[in-house]
């Protein structure tokens, strides 16, 4: 749930003072906590993944079929987490995204095809100069 122009306003009131007070553990907090849960979840992947070589090497020596296939899909699903998970880790000095600002009106959401029409009347636009 989003929070009100008045929460939002009231929100970076208390940024900006905590700023003003003490910027060394401000900048300390900003965006710690989701950076390392991205980068702890990445490391469970990486973990995760090794877990699954063993699982798929244990069944080929084993001669144990289904056990590769267990370990081959363990390795597939904890790939999937650590891609995911380091695409939505923010950058060391970003803040991380909280939806749309509040001086800043939203975009509204526009569908491909009024895009794609867009970009064809622009090109139409420019070559009829």
């Amino acid at each position: 749930m989003p929070l009100s122009e008045h929460e939002q306003r009231m929100l970076e009131q208390m940024e900006r003072a905590l700023y003003a007070e003490d910027p060394k553990f401000a900048s300390a907090l900003e965006g710690s906590g989701l950076r390392t849960y991205t980068r702890r979840r990445v490391y469970q992947a990486v973990a995760g993944f090794l877990v699954g070589i063993a699982l798929l090497m244990a069944g080929v020596i084993a001669q144990y079929p289904w056990v590769s296939v267990v370990g081959f899909l363990v390795m597939l699903g904890c790939a999937l987490l650590a891609v995911t998970g380091w695409r939505k880790a923010p950058k060391p000095g970003e803040r991380p995204a909280a939806g749309p600002h509040p001086g800043r009106q939203a975009r509204p959401k526009r569908s491909m095809m009024d895009r794609i029409e867009q970009r064809w009347q622009r090109r139409r636009d420019e070559q009829g100069r």
